[in-house]
């Protein structure tokens, strides 16, 4: 019953049949969008790291707004199907040799990573918040490695248990951290986007 609602409401939707008619991958696209229009997180010749991109609306939004000299490389353990302007990595950015492969691939310069990862839902609220924020951290995680300095970090998080915790990490780490919900977000949905700017110096401990 639960699913059959969730379909009507899916094929009802009209970003969903708007990403149809248009020829985008997923209603996602428009979520970035939306950020991208009120935060111009995006810019021409831009290097960006999209994180669990499958199906590819990410992905396809930003490689229609970096230009020519910028560059698109995306990560995920489901396939894509290929995308022009966009190198995809099959794979999980957390080991080693993935994120190996994907740092090559981005180079010495990394403006921008985005995330739009979410856990595939058991139905058991406290373990898919968990996973959830879970991701979100990797995705932090891995932006720290990797952003210049006056780098962007645009993730996807739940509001619920471990929201608060996952909000303050990422203000230790960013000088400005906001919280946007865009249009394209369900209202329903627990969903919000946490933008960080301005990458924050680590700062070592006293050495021993």
């Amino acid at each position: 019953m639960a699913r059959n609602r969730w379909m009507a409401e899916h094929f009802s939707d009209p970003y969903v049949k708007r990403a149809q008619a248009e020829g985008y991958r997923s209603r996602a696209l428009f979520k970035l969008q939306e950020i991208d229009a009120q935060d111009h997180l995006i810019r021409k010749d831009s290097v960006i790291a999209d994180l669990g991109s499958a199906p590819g609306g990410f992905s396809q939004y930003a490689a229609s707004r970096i230009g020519k000299a910028g560059r698109v490389v995306a990560v995920d353990l489901l396939p894509m199907e290929p995308l022009d302007g966009v190198l995809f990595i099959q794979g999980d950015f957390t080991e080693l040799l993935c994120f190996a492969e994907v740092q090559a691939a981005l180079g010495d310069r990394v403006d921008l990573v985005i995330s739009d990862m979410a856990p595939n839902i058991s139905g058991v609220g406290a373990s898919d918040q968990a996973k959830a924020i879970e991701l979100a951290e990797m995705a932090l995680d891995f932006a720290g490695s990797c952003l210049v300095s006056d780098g962007r970090c645009l993730i996807k998080a739940f509001q619920g248990a471990g929201f608060t915790e996952l909000l303050a990490d990422m203000r230790r780490r960013f000088k400005r951290v906001v919280t946007r919900k865009p249009p394209a977000s369900r209202p329903r949905s627990p969903e919000v986007y946490l933008l960080g700017t301005g990458l924050r110096p680590v700062v070592s401990g006293p050495e021993s």
